[in-house]
């Protein structure tokens, strides 16, 4: 069902385009926020270059309810925060981690207040989001196995730290891997020049204690670079067995 919604869709796109914590455990996009730093950031992350398989991760209590319905590059859906392009290389170990051309790639993340589209209204997210799909895409990698995106830097939200949610399905849209992006932490990172936006950093957890990530980020770890001004790329090689 999901690959006919799948295909449906790049149809229609070619004629128009403390329980959170628990429940995350393994198994135009204009700055209005304070305390912003414009400084610029180089930082690479772990810089992983071995071909090896991604880490499985949950989907998390938030997935996207229908992602075949949002094939699109431009996922901000007006939400606020500072810019940044999400560009995700999907390798396939089958083949010495080539890009795998033709993969299905879903991504969603919290907004800048670390609230999530399409959810809400409960004790998970007090905020009521379900009538809206903001920082939720679908895109088809390319010929080197490249997708990219256009969205806002994440904020946070308790029990978590920084992170966006990765689905790849293969081109006939079989399910290859569920994973995690994590961004690089300490002085000078994007995310110490965020700063949590409106919220701060009080209560942030980092990637060290997060549950997803406390085990290691090696395979995970994205490079992030840019400013709050100018905005932020984020880079990232995910291989999958396909």
């Amino acid at each position: 069902m999901e690959r006919k919604s799948f295909l449906k869709s790049l149809m229609i796109g070619a004629v128009s385009t403390p329980v959170l914590i628990e429940a995350c455990k393994k198994s135009s996009a204009e700055t209005t926020q304070t305390g912003s730093s414009s400084e610029t950031v180089t930082n690479t992350g772990n810089s992983n270059t071995s071909c090896t398989v991604a880490p499985s991760e949950t989907e998390g209590p938030f997935p996207t309810k229908a992602p075949a319905s949002y094939v699109r590059n431009d996922i901000r859906d007006g939400r606020t925060g500072h810019t940044m392009t999400a560009k995700i290389t999907i390798g396939n170990i089958n083949n010495n981690c080539a890009g795998l051309a033709g993969a299905i790639v879903d991504i969603w993340h919290c907004d800048a207040e670390g609230s999530y589209s399409e959810y809400g209204g409960s004790g998970m997210q007090s905020i009521n989001y379900q009538s809206v799909h903001f920082l939720r895409g679908r895109q088809v990698a390319d010929a080197n196995g490249l997708v990219t995106f256009t969205s806002i830097f994440p904020g946070w939200y308790s029990g978590r730290a920084t992170h966006i949610h990765v689905h790849i399905y293969s081109a006939s849209g079989t399910s290859l891997k569920v994973t995690q992006i994590a961004f690089p932490e300490g002085t000078g990172s994007a995310v110490a020049n965020v700063n949590g936006y409106a919220k701060g950093m009080t209560g942030y957890t980092y990637n060290a204690n997060d549950n997803i990530f406390s085990d290691g980020t090696t395979l995970e770890m994205a490079t992030v670079t840019g400013s709050t001004t100018a905005g932020f790329v984020l880079s990232i090689k995910l291989n999958v067995a396909a």
